[in-house]
């Protein structure tokens, strides 16, 4: 993706400079409404001389698991690539994923009985927030999370926004309230059995998306499957491939 990046310094000076010969040539100060008007051509006017900041998206589409995964924490960024899919692949239809039981409810629930779902444990960070309007926040770092002090927590209304976890000994992440899975690390388990002659991107890509294949499934499970939400049909293009 491409995007003009305009610094704001470089603007506010060309609506200076406008608001400026304004002043001298009219003898009057633009107001609020006509330094609005001013940014705007500002912006037009630099725009063609903006420097052009590339960026770059991992995706993975799963066909037979009908699932699309996104490189990315915002929500901005993922929604011009979902756009982008869904105009350039007729009959693609998305709906976010959605599981029976919400991510929070369930961090809270794994925190209070020391109990992760089968294949999962829990690891030394997470945070809690206040649900009323104080918003107060806790943050783990580094911290054993089996004490009484984040029971306590819980118990006085701090519910999980995020909670560091593992997988299978395989893959660390962080989950999410919003069911986002940031900070993915594959671990020795993963790396020790693959030849440290497979190296470049493909090899990395088969070995990342081997891992996720088997962890997304899991945690779907361990929030009691699949909600309401489920994805449209897939164009043929993809459904092909998925049924080979």
């Amino acid at each position: 993706t491409e995007a003009k990046v305009l610094p704001a310094s470089v603007l506010n000076r060309k609506v200076n400079e406008k608001a400026e010969h304004i002043e001298k040539t009219e003898g009057r100060k633009p107001g609020k409404k006509e330094k609005r008007e001013l940014k705007d051509e500002a912006k037009l006017d630099l725009l063609p001389m903006a420097f052009t900041k590339q960026g770059s998206m991992w995706v993975w589409i799963d066909p037979q698991a009908r699932t699309l995964v996104l490189d990315t924490s915002a929500q901005g960024r993922a929604d011009e690539v979902v756009t982008l899919l869904v105009e350039g692949l007729p009959g693609f239809a998305l709906a976010l994923l959605d599981t029976q039981t919400s991510p929070q409810a369930a961090m809270a629930h794994w925190l209070m009985t020391q109990e992760p779902p089968a294949g999962f444990s829990a690891d030394r960070e997470t945070e809690l927030k206040a649900c009323d309007e104080s918003k107060a926040v806790v943050r783990y770092a580094r911290h054993p999370l089996d004490i009484d002090e984040v029971r306590q927590h819980i118990e006085h209304g701090k519910l999980p926004t995020k909670l560091a976890m593992t997988w299978d000994d395989r893959v660390s992440f962080v989950l999410t309230e919003g069911l986002q899975i940031k900070n993915i690390a594959l671990l020795d388990a993963v790396m020790d059995g693959n030849s440290k002659d497979d190296s470049g991107f493909d090899t990395d890509v088969t070995i990342a998306t081997g891992e996720l294949s088997r962890l997304i499934p899991d945690l779907i499970e361990a929030l009691g499957g699949e909600g309401r939400n489920r994805l449209g049909d897939l164009p043929a293009s993809l459904a092909g491939s998925a049924s080979n």
